[in-house]
């Protein structure tokens, strides 16, 4: 048997390999918070910043270097006026000349101010492609799932196939925006439906028209977003974040307050949630709007548009507008049965042969079927 004494050392030795182990694993804290904090602070501190990785100049940094010299320069000249002003025994005389130079220093700060932004969005818009462009060359940390699905393309890249392919669905136009909407309708009703099996354990109609496995509320989401997300998809996922965010809530108030005030019901209520607005939308469902935006301008956009481009330019066309035909008489039927529906729920017969056929060819039992979340106000 061990001795007391024995017993306390093998204590002690257990304490100091913790005190150890603690001291290792803030150490290694310590020094991934210093890889991915360093750089941001040197981006955005000076004295921070190595001089060894600041090689480059470009020909508008020396401009500004000059810039500087020419406001020390003006600040001498400044003073010069100021003590004229000072000495004056009339100075409402040079009230012209005050009045010229505050408008002039006016018009300076207006355009040094231009010119910070636009180099603030350089500087941006060029970490943010490199970023986008070594991320995209990776291999995925998922060997099965990127076999499949692969890394999404940058979007620079998806830009110069575009223009220098001279596509259909080139840039942000309307065969674009058309696709992403019928892409995106069928895309957000699978998800959902995954989502409401994995959740709750069984599958329910995420649908939102009559025919088909479509809602149109996640393709006008997905076009919207492109519309509004399109001009930042080469800068910084903190921009993707904040107008995502604010657009995406912008829709979901939007299509909640159309949905009661013209068809009398709500598919979704955040009464319940902290921070909601009238129960149309609240914080929480805001922020995942952000990072949806992230999420779609970085990964799901790209693979969209590189789905896209390898549509030929004939067949494209024809294919976009016999879609948008289909969307069209489906969203107008759609329309129609849920009023219709309505009327049976609130006790309306039917006033002609019309609406009789849509009672037989809609009932109750169907609609519910396929709007299993709408709930009648």
């Amino acid at each position: 048997m061990r001795t007391a004494e024995e017993k306390a050392r093998h204590r002690q030795e257990k304490l100091e390999k913790r005190a150890e182990e603690k001291r290792r694993k803030e150490q290694s804290r310590a020094i991934r918070a210093r890889e991915l904090v360093l750089p941001v602070l040197r981006d955005a501190v000076p004295l921070l910043r190595n001089p060894d990785e600041e090689k480059l100049v470009l020909p508008f940094e020396e401009e500004t270097d000059r810039l500087k010299d020419a406001l020390k320069k003006s600040d001498g000249d400044n003073q010069d006026f100021y003590v004229r002003l000072a000495e004056s025994d009339t100075p409402e005389e040079m009230r012209d000349e005050v009045l010229g130079r505050a408008l002039s220093w006016r018009r300076s700060g207006d355009n040094l101010t231009a010119a910070a932004l636009r180099s603030y969005e350089a500087a941006d818009e060029v970490s943010a492609r490199f970023n986008d462009l070594t991320k995209a060359r990776k291999k995925s940390r998922l060997p099965v799932l990127g076999r499949v699905v692969g890394r999404a393309p940058a979007n620079a890249v998806i830009d110069l196939e575009e223009e220098q392919g001279n596509h259909f669905a080139r840039g942000l136009n309307l065969y674009k925006l058309l696709l992403i909407l019928y892409i995106g309708s069928f895309a957000g009703v699978v998800v959902e439906l995954i989502w409401c099996f994995l959740r709750h354990g069984y599958l329910e109609s995420r649908a939102g028209l009559v025919y088909g496995p479509f809602n149109l509320l996640y393709g006008v989401g997905a076009a919207v977003l492109t519309v509004f997300l399109y001009r930042y998809r080469n800068r910084g996922r903190w921009l993707s974040f904040l107008v995502g965010m604010a657009v995406g809530s912008a829709v979901e108030y939007a299509c909640s307050w159309g949905q009661e005030t013209f068809l009398g019901s709500r598919s979704w209520d955040y009464s319940d949630m902290p921070l909601n607005l009238n129960g149309r939308i609240c914080l929480l469902y805001s922020v995942f709007w952000g990072f949806l935006g992230i999420l779609w301008l970085k990964n799901l956009y790209p693979r969209m548009a590189a789905l896209i481009i390898r549509i030929p330019d004939k067949w494209g066309k024809i294919l976009t507008w016999a879609l948008f035909a289909f969307f069209l008489f489906n969203a107008v039927v759609s329309l129609l049965a849920v009023m219709r529906w309505h009327g049976r729920v609130t006790g309306i017969a039917p006033s002609n042969a019309f609406w009789r056929f849509m009672d037989l060819r809609f009932p109750d039992e169907r609609m519910q079927r396929i709007y299993a979340n709408l709930v009648w106000s």
